[in-house]
């Protein structure tokens, strides 16, 4: 009795597999589809050399070539200031800006002159009284002589009894008389060398003061070196100057000049390479010629159509041992020259530029787009059966955005120049116009 229930239960069961058996056994089996091939559009590359002309990058601020700093080199109050002395202003080079009050100085210049006339005087009496003095000394020489031969007749007729002794005592105390004037008058004549030399050594000193006076006057008058723009007026009318205070400061206007941190290895590129023997760096600075080599231009940051030619003046000496960079110094003539605000600016001082160096073009080489250039160094191709291949390539530099290509690349081979996610080698490649 307890196998009825089982048995009704199974027997459906049993003819629902069979049921099911026969249909299967009679359905056709799945059509196989065959799966479609990988491929991706992209945008290609054909390469092929061409001149690179090499360019470096730097910034900075602009500074005058020349300024100018006027300092009292007297001391006086300020008698004259030019109505064009403010701050902005352009000075012409030889303009009186200020006048100390001169009275001081001039009352020193007469009496340096004074005293210079004073002394050209008494050297004139000195010349005059060596004139005199020798003509007396002839005179006394000649009585000398005349007292001498005298003296010799006395003194044989006193040998000869003719005449007493007291006439030859007389006699030679006139001669003693006459060489004591002729030695007076010669002593006085050698003593005209030392007291020229005297007066000569006054009149010296006395030039000296005199120069001193009118050099000193002629300080009293502040006059512009060069062309400049007034930075800075640090006196006002009747004020006064004490020697060594500031007086205004200016701008020179014939050049400007901007120095960048230029890398030390973009150098060799810029002056067409390094030396056969490897060296380069500082060994290839200093041989350099620049104005020659590189061409240099000044780019005001935030307007790139503000642009000045310059040229490379001199490269300085500390390396920043961090960045590996060194200060280029590049110099612009007249920046002044055609300024027309604001569509042409001038290029004044504490302006932020950016400096573009720029070499010579040197041999042909292949240059990409630096994206191109995948993680490893490796660049996507695509083949002459337009498909996928991948290639190790040695990137000498980059510049502009684009990659340089040392090694690894030959002309014609067709660069592959977008992203691919999976890059898979031998996978068909679609080129297609770039916006596409």
């Amino acid at each position: 009795m307890r196998l009825k229930p089982f048995i009704g239960f199974l027997v459906p069961v049993a003819l629902g597999v069979v049921l099911a058996a026969g249909l299967l056994s009679r359905a056709e089996p799945p059509a196989r589809s065959a799966m479609a091939e990988r491929s991706a559009a992209v945008r290609t590359l054909i390469v092929a050399e061409r001149p690179i002309r090499p360019v470096a990058r730097g910034y900075g601020t602009v500074t005058p070539s020349r300024t100018w700093a006027a300092v009292a080199e007297v001391a006086g109050s300020v008698v004259w200031r030019s109505p064009e002395l403010e701050t902005g202003t352009l000075i012409r080079a030889g303009q009186v800006v200020l006048r100390l009050d001169p009275t001081a100085y001039e009352l020193a210049l007469a009496q340096a002159e004074a005293d210079g006339a004073v002394l050209r005087a008494d050297l004139a009496q000195l010349e005059a009284e060596a004139t005199n003095t020798g003509r007396l000394l002839d005179i006394e020489r000649r009585r000398l002589r005349l007292a001498e031969a005298e003296f010799r007749r006395v003194r044989a007729l006193v040998d000869q009894g003719n005449a007493p002794d007291a006439q030859a005592d007389a006699q030679e105390r006139t001669l003693l008389q006459i060489e004591r004037g002729v030695q007076e008058l010669s002593n006085a004549l050698e003593l005209i060398p030392a007291r020229r030399a005297r007066l000569s050594a006054q009149m010296a000193r006395a030039d000296a003061v005199l120069a001193r006076a009118r050099r000193d006057l002629e300080k009293t008058e502040i006059t512009a070196p060069f062309d400049l723009r007034v930075a800075e007026v640090a006196v006002e009318q009747d004020q006064f100057a004490a020697m060594g205070q500031p007086l205004l400061q200016g701008d020179g206007v014939a050049a400007a000049e901007v120095t960048a941190r230029i890398p030390l290895d973009s150098f060799p590129r810029l002056l067409g390479g390094a030396r056969a023997d490897g060296t380069g760096g500082l060994a290839l600075l200093e041989r350099a010629d620049f104005r020659a080599a590189i061409a240099a231009e000044v780019r005001l940051v935030g307007a790139p159509g503000q642009v000045w030619s310059g040229q490379v003046t001199r490269v300085g000496n500390a390396l920043d041992p961090r960045t590996r960079t060194v200060p280029v110094t590049i110099e612009v003539a007249d920046p002044y020259a055609g300024a027309n605000p604001p569509d042409r600016l001038a290029l004044v001082p504490n302006m932020y530029v950016e400096v573009v160096l720029t070499g010579a073009s040197g041999a042909a080489q292949i240059a990409i787009p630096d994206p191109a250039v995948q993680a490893g160094g490796v660049v996507y191709l695509r083949d002459a059966e337009g498909r996928l291949a991948l290639r190790e390539v040695t990137v000498a530099f980059r510049q502009d955005g684009q990659a340089i290509i040392a090694d690894g690349l030959a002309p014609g081979d067709e660069v592959v120049l977008d992203d691919l996610v999976p890059a898979i080698p031998g996978m068909r490649l679609i080129p297609v116009e770039a916006g596409q």
